[in-house]
C-alpha cells in the first residue's frame, strides 16, 4: 500500500496531538468543520472539533508525560482526486482505536473532514 506523503503527514500529526495533549494541533489537522463520532464503553459519543480538542487537552498528564505505549499504523488509504478516506489503528488512553478518516484537500494541505472511531480493545 502507497500512502502520499501528505496524508500520512496529517496522520502523523493528528497522533502526535492526541500524545502531546496538543489541542492546538488538533484544530490544525481538522477542518473547522469536522465531526468526531464514535463509541465508547458508555456508547455513542459526537464531537465537534473544539469538543474533541477540549478532550485531548485535558488528558494531564499526557500520554507523552507519563510514557504510554505509542502505536499507530496506517491499514488503509484510498486517494479520490482531493479526497481519501484513511483507516488506522491507534493506542490512546490504554486502548486500541481503529479510526476511519475522511479527509480532503483545501487551501493547499490535507484536512480529517470526519472521524469515525472504534475500541478494537
Amino acid at each position: 500500500m502507497s500512502v502520499n506523503g501528505e496524508i500520512q503527514q496529517c496522520v502523523e500529526r493528528y497522533y502526535s496531538s492526541l500524545c502531546a495533549s496538543d489541542a492546538g494541533e488538533v484544530r490544525a489537522v481538522f477542518h473547522p468543520n469536522a465531526r468526531i463520532t464514535g463509541y465508547l464503553p458508555d456508547g455513542l459519543h459526537e464531537m465537534t472539533v473544539d469538543e474533541f480538542a477540549g478532550f485531548v487537552e485535558s488528558q494531564q498528564p499526557s500520554p507523552d508525560e507519563t510514557g504510554a505505549e505509542k502505536m499507530l499504523e496506517i491499514l488503509s488509504c484510498e486517494e479520490a482526486g482531493e479526497t481519501a478516506g484513511v483507516r488506522i489503528r491507534e493506542s490512546y488512553l490504554g486502548m486500541v482505536f481503529i479510526d476511519t478518516f475522511s479527509m480532503l484537500k483545501a487551501d493547499g494541505q490535507w484536512w480529517i473532514y470526519t472521524k469515525l472511531f472504534h475500541i478494537e480493545s
